[in-house]
Order: C-alpha cells, then structure tokens, then sequence
C-alpha cells in the first residue's frame, strides 16, 4: 500500500538553527501517528512543513500522491488537509456557525444550504450543537478548540494535522478535545498528532514518535516506546513526563 504521506530527507534551517536534519516518514491511511518530544525538537515544524506552511530547504514530501514542489499542488494539497493549531484562529466577529461554513464556501463552492448543513451535522459530532450562534468570546477555550476541529472537518480532509491542540488549555476542558480527536481516530481519519498528552498517545496511536534534535530518534507502538523503549534518549525524556 502507497502511503498517504511519503516524507523523505526533509531539512530545514532557521538561520543557524538546524530544525529538520534529514527526517523520512511515511504514514499509511487511517494511520493514527502521535509526535512526542521535548520542546525545540522540530515536532510543529515537521506537521507545518506536510502542508508546506513551512517551506524546507531540501528533501521531498509527497501527500495523496501529490508532491509538494509547485504553488498549484501546494493549494491542491490543503484543500485535502485539515490543521488545527494550538490557538483556535477564529474569526471573533463571526458566528460559531458562520467559521464553520466560510471556508466551505468559499473553497469547496458550497451553497448556503449545503454549507449550513454541514456545519450543523458537525457541530453535532463535537458535541456542541447549542453553540452555533454563539461567538467564540462566549465559549470556553475546550469548546472553541472544537469548534475549530468542526472548521477543520468540515471541508471533509482526507488528512488532519494537530498541532499542540490541548496545549493552550486549561486542564477540565483538556479531556473534552481529546474526546473528539479519540472518535476521529476510531472511525478511521489519518491524523498525525503533535501532543504532550502521553495517556492520549497511549490509547489512540497507532505509532507514536520520538523526536529531538530535528530527528526521528525512536518510533513504534505505543506498548513499545511507552513500556520499553530502545534509546536511551527515549527512556530519559519519558522519566521526565511520565508520573
């Protein structure tokens, strides 16, 4: 099987900061990958660079069978891939219900109808339904977080990118997002996750990944990282995060 994502000696420099030396990955459909690592390891940078919102300097990323090498293949590519970021990015002056029907719109040519439907349907599936004429300032931090997963899926992703998602949450309402990216990783969704969350990691990967320094150091399933890691790296971060 042709992964769905095929990473292949990426670099990349931020000045003289070597952020990426040489990482190779593929991801497999409905592959559920979680990155772990200590912070400056190059985790976001590598989930940035898979739908080139960072540009690296050399290596090859090729996603669906798309590769990432010209402006028209990088649009063609997020358009199939959702983000979501640590902070939430919604649009304050819009309506819960609005964010979510906007890019719909305005990229897969939805009509108001089409667009309202769908939002609804996902609002439902995050469990928010109530909250569709609310403003983002009206809701918790845990709620607006899923209402961005609902934007993010609304433009039905063959991939979905996560980005520290819990990081700039308060921890009641940490539970209630991984909740929602638990469900989507049970019914099959690619997702490759950037989380410090290690009991997430723990129940919902498939593989999880080490990374430090800009490189893969160790990979593998969760039992095998968690409970019996072969680097000494691995065993050393994990006595720092694990209680």
């Amino acid at each position: 099987m042709e992964p769905i994502i095929h990473i292949e000696d990426v670099h990349k420099h931020f000045g003289k900061c070597y952020a990426l030396k040489g990482v190779s990955l593929d991801v497999n459909k409905g592959e559920v990958i979680i990155i772990i690592g200590p912070s400056g390891s190059g985790k976001s940078t590598l989930l940035r660079c898979i739908n080139r919102l960072e540009e690296f300097d050399s290596g090859k990323i090729v996603v669906d069978d798309i590769p990432l090498d010209n402006a028209q293949n990088i649009n063609a590519v997020r358009t199939e891939v959702g983000m979501v970021f640590q902070q939430f990015n919604l649009f304050p002056h819009l309506t819960v219900i609005e964010n979510i029907m906007l890019a719909q719109r305005i990229v897969r040519k939805r009509n108001d109808r089409e667009a309202r439907d769908q939002a609804e349907q996902l609002l439902k599936k995050v469990g928010i339904p109530e909250k569709a004429d609310y403003f983002p300032g009206q809701l918790s931090g845990g709620q607006q977080q899923r209402v961005a997963i609902a934007r993010a899926l609304a433009m039905n992703p063959k991939i979905m990118l996560f980005d520290e998602p819990t990081s700039a949450l308060d921890p009641e309402m940490i539970q209630e997002v991984l909740d929602v990216m638990t469900n989507l990783a049970n019914e099959g969704m690619t997702m490759v996750v950037v989380s410090h969350e290690m009991g997430f990691a723990r129940a919902a990967a498939d593989r999880v990944l080490l990374m430090d320094g800009g490189l893969i150091v160790e990979q593998g399933t969760p039992d095998e990282v968690f409970n019996n890691p072969k680097e000494e790296r691995t065993k050393i971060f994990l006595s720092k995060v694990l209680k």
